[in-house]
């Protein structure tokens, strides 16, 4: 197992994953990339906290420490494992995820619904507008119905009655927060509030464009800034690789 990979992608939605794709198949032509998910069924409990605990199972009989990243919910549970367990994370990349982590797309959902009187449908709809810009009216029907599912299955226990909170501050290993200058979730604001807790090895870096999902859009983009990042902290590129897929279902 000590050969198996260098990079671990987290990835909490099931149905947002496929998003995740362009990218991942970018960086493992020259890193061994693993994607760790993490599903969880309609009878069970989920909480960030089970996802954390779930991944130390799984890099327990890793013996060094690796490179961590994900993206929105997915990055949230990489930096609180990072926070839990630094010995184990050589740095991190977060993609799309604000100083105040837990401030996820379910968040400015659960707002609308409190602030708007119009239907969970119309909510859902000017969620995909916000998460991937205007799209035409049948990929937002596939994508609000993606996204119904999201709501679900989230490790974040928002809910209209109570919004989840993360503490805001940094890590103590390297680490690479991504984001785009026109996304309405990780706004650059809540991207640039990370300075404040940067250490001369961490790097922000802002896609000019591409939404929430801006590593879907723009994957080349993203992953020579990830590449870049590694090869700074001691990962050198491969020839070729391949992801390797670890699915979680609980």
């Amino acid at each position: 197992m000590s050969d198996a990979f260098d990079v671990v992608w987290l990835s909490s939605s099931p149905v947002l994953q496929r998003f995740d794709k362009p990218l991942l198949q970018y960086i493992s032509k020259y890193v061994r990339v693993a994607q760790w998910e993490y599903h969880q069924s309609q009878d069970e409990g989920s909480s960030i906290d089970q996802a954390v605990d779930l991944l130390d199972e799984f890099l327990a009989k890793y013996p060094h420490p690796i490179h961590l990243a994900g993206h929105g919910a997915g990055g949230a549970i990489a930096l609180t494992f990072a926070r839990r367990y630094p010995q184990k994370v050589r740095s991190l990349t977060l993609l799309a995820v604000p100083s105040k982590p837990a401030n996820t797309w379910h968040v400015h959902y659960y707002l609308q619904r409190q602030l708007l009187t119009i239907s969970r449908e119309q909510v859902l709809a000017n969620s995909v507008r916000h998460l991937f810009g205007q799209q035409p009216p049948h990929t937002t029907k596939k994508l609000v119905a993606a996204l119904e599912k999201d709501l679900e299955q989230t490790p974040l226990l928002h809910s209209l009655f109570k919004l989840v909170h993360l503490p805001k501050g940094g890590v103590s290993m390297p680490m690479l927060v991504c984001g785009s200058q026109n996304d309405l979730i990780a706004e650059p604001p809540a991207l640039q509030d990370w300075l404040k807790w940067f250490k001369p090895e961490d790097n922000l870096w802002e896609c000019s464009k591409g939404h929430h999902f801006f590593h879907y859009f723009y994957p080349q983009q993203v992953a020579e800034q990830m590449l870049s990042f590694w090869q700074l902290h001691h990962l050198q590129p491969m020839v070729a690789s391949q992801v390797i897929s670890h699915n979680l279902i609980n």
